[in-house]
């Protein structure tokens, strides 16, 4: 958060603090695909925390469960929830400050508090659940490669591994640095993607190939009943979730998009510079949505090609040892040994990306609840930093001692589908009250909005009613 840079002298990070908005700060946008392309960054620690356990784990089991009936919902679900994303990034943006403080704005409030700063406590359960779930699963691939202290499932190989995930992690964030995040996202992002649809494709070499029927039965829009607890939880961890779409708008200050607007002085100026940087936050946002979209899709063809057809709905952890088992069993050894590290990989890169995401938004819950002043910096970074340590450390605990990871992921997944009613309704709040009228799209785009906000809302209410 002390980046400094100039994006007209060919860096990408904004001057000094980027929560402080600041006429010195002011830069104008740039003109052209190319050259806003430079300026794109958000988006690619987004689908770092995207594309993980949503994907490899939840999309597969439900690949699995019911074949290639439900593909639509990849596209459908990553394609609805952009327009929440890119709404409360465009609130962000013409004010400087993260999701999470527009949320208090929204009525009733009870006790001075926004009623949706209460639900931060699910929110924060959310994240304790589902990270631990996935720093469990990425330890059990190692334990898997190379078991330590004991068998390959035992609490302690696993135990040996997810403490060496956590060290790692707490390492590369102690620094509290956006560039850090930025890049490390970016190339994971893109690595992952690429295995994803390498992995997709080498099937293709397999007793498992799929084909253009198959894929065309998957985009009728049916819907299997026995698969809807399944599909709600994909819902709440394919594409972006309430934490994604939260933190988005932390990325986005910190990247400099609310910091080169500057502050609203009520100018044409201001309205034009700000719609100039909403431009390249909007082409951020949906090349992310392409490569997590991309990635996801590859996921579930893998369940619905290769565990479908044999009948297995892998349980617990099985996703990973019944795949990699398929691979090496057909291609040869090392193919197997490629997955699990494929698989490593993918979900330590959630957890990379959700340390300082899922940190900030619990800084700035204790923020907003008077822990201390936001707007001090120093003792800002001074509490993200202790966040940064505790977060990995808790989920590390939490996922070696219960050892369930699929159902862990599971349950932050019903939960991230019900937080995302309130950021829906939080979002539609703000675009039609404090949201400055200048800088918004048109009539399209206001539809997309409150369709999407209402399927959001629609989907969590649906899930609550089946989960009692």
């Amino acid at each position: 958060m002390t980046e400094t840079a100039k994006h007209r002298a060919g860096d990408t990070f904004v001057e000094g603090d980027p929560y402080v908005l600041d006429a010195a700060k002011i830069q104008d946008p740039p003109k052209g695909w190319r050259a806003s392309m430079r300026l794109l960054g958000p988006g690619m620690i987004t689908s770092a925390a995207i594309v993980g356990s949503g994907e490899l784990i939840t999309a597969t089991t439900l690949g699995a469960q019911v074949g290639f009936m439900l593909l639509w919902l990849v596209f459908v679900s990553t394609f609805v929830k952009v327009a929440v994303q890119i709404e409360l990034a465009r609130w962000t943006i013409s004010t400087g400050k993260p999701a999470l403080f527009g949320y208090d704005l929204v009525p009733p409030r009870i006790f001075k508090r926004g009623w949706i700063s209460y639900l931060s406590v699910l929110m924060v359960l959310q994240f304790v659940t589902s990270q631990a779930g996935v720093i469990a699963t990425s330890g059990l691939a190692l334990s898997i490669l190379m078991p330590v202290l004991g068998p390959p499932a035992s609490t302690a190989s696993i135990g040996f591994w997810v403490a060496l995930l956590v060290i790692a992690a707490v390492a590369i964030h102690i620094a509290n640095r956006y560039s850090i995040v930025e890049r490390v996202s970016t190339v994971l992002v893109v690595l992952v993607t690429a295995a994803a649809v390498v992995l997709v494709f080498g099937i293709q070499a397999t007793p498992f190939a799929w084909d253009g029927a198959d894929v065309g039965s998957g985009l009728t829009f049916q819907l299997a009943l026995g698969a809807v607890g399944v599909a709600i939880s994909m819902f709440g961890l394919t594409g972006v979730g309430a934490g994604e779409v939260t933190s988005y708008s932390f990325w986005c200050v910190e990247k400099g998009y609310a910091a080169w607007t500057g502050p609203n002085d009520g100018s044409e100026a201001w309205a034009t510079r700000a719609r100039g940087w909403i431009s390249v936050m909007k082409m951020d946002a949906w090349v992310a949505w392409v490569v997590y979209t991309i990635s996801t899709a590859a996921f579930y063809v893998l369940g619905a090609a290769v565990l479908h057809p044999q009948g297995l709905v892998p349980e617990g952890s099985e996703v990973l040892t019944t795949i990699s088992r398929i691979f090496s069993d057909t291609l040869g050894p090392w193919a197997g040994v490629a997955f699990l590290v494929f698989a490593a990989i993918t979900l330590y890169k959630t957890i990379l990306a959700n340390v300082p995401s899922l940190s900030r938004l619990t800084v700035a819950a204790f923020a907003i609840f008077g822990a201390f002043d936001w707007s001090d910096a120093t003792r800002r970074a001074r509490w993200l930093r202790i966040m940064m340590v505790v977060m990995p450390v808790l989920w590390g605990l939490l996922g070696v001692v219960v050892n369930a990871p699929l159902a862990l992921i599971l349950i932050g997944g019903t939960l991230n589908a019900f937080y995302l009613i309130a950021v829906a309704i939080a979002t539609v709040y703000l675009s039609f009250t404090q949201t400055d009228r200048r800088i918004k799209d048109g009539k399209v785009t206001t539809v997309y909005l409150v369709v999407s906000a209402i399927a959001i809302v629609a989907v969590g209410v649906f899930g609550l009613v089946n989960l009692f």
